[in-house]
């Protein structure tokens, strides 16, 4: 019984698979042009204060709405023309950078988290726990992202962390949902059924067995929810 439950054990994740996915993402044109722009971003926000030119708050009305222009003596221009108040544009895109990536950063951070323990105890244990999660869960899709986040907003007041919560407190639904049909697939396979006849407990199936197998989707959507998150944080 225990050498056929060891032959179903699953595949554990190892660093020859990892090496193996980048070099074959290198392959890609596509793939690298978009880790150079990501990476490349990422720079702009963490070295804002050295790369950009001007003061993004530093306001000369003598210069407002001036187009876009180039020192040939290599002093300050501004590259992409200044705003109604005299503010450099592009010192102004960068500083907002930062505060843009930080803000989809953290708050993919709080959704995916809840979301996928939220998950996976309701794709594993179903019954009373799986009904009342994902009632709420279906509560909060009810409402339009945007709007939900307006009204938290007006209740919680403006501030860094209650926009964070914001849109984090109904972002976590989208993670759940695909994190409870994965746990709901991956509990029915053979290595699970193996792992409890050796006397696995559901913790250690949970964090050993299947978490590691279907974590990668959680993380694709990660990646696409924090675009959807800056744009939610520029509306708001």
């Amino acid at each position: 019984m225990a050498v056929a439950a060891r032959a179903v054990s699953p595949p554990r994740p190892k660093r020859r698979g990892i090496w193996l996915t980048l070099t074959r993402l290198a392959r890609h044109p596509s793939a690298v042009t978009g880790a150079v722009v990501v990476v490349a971003i990422a720079l702009l926000a963490v070295f804002a204060t050295q790369i950009a030119p001007f003061d993004p708050g530093a306001s000369r009305l003598e210069n407002r709405l001036a187009p876009p222009s180039w020192m040939p003596d290599g002093s300050p221009a501004h590259w992409l023309g200044t705003d109604g108040l005299g503010r450099d544009v592009w010192s102004r895109i960068i500083h907002g950078s930062r505060v843009s990536l930080l803000v989809g950063v953290t708050a993919t951070v709080m959704s995916l988290i809840p979301g996928l323990v939220l998950g996976l105890a309701a794709g594993f244990f179903r019954g009373p726990t799986d009904g009342l999660i994902s009632r709420f869960a279906e509560l909060l899709m009810a409402f339009p992202h945007l709007i939900f986040a307006i009204g938290v907003m007006a209740a919680l007041g403006p501030g860094f962390w209650n926009l964070v919560m914001a849109l984090a407190f109904k972002g976590w639904v989208e993670f759940y949902r695909v994190a409870r049909g994965d746990t709901l697939s991956q509990g029915t396979r053979e290595y699970v059924d193996a792992a409890r006849a050796l006397g696995a407990s559901s913790s250690r199936i949970l964090g050993r067995h299947i978490l590691p197998n279907m974590i990668h989707t959680s993380v694709v959507l990660g990646t696409l929810r924090m675009g959807h998150f800056i744009v939610l944080e520029a509306s708001l």
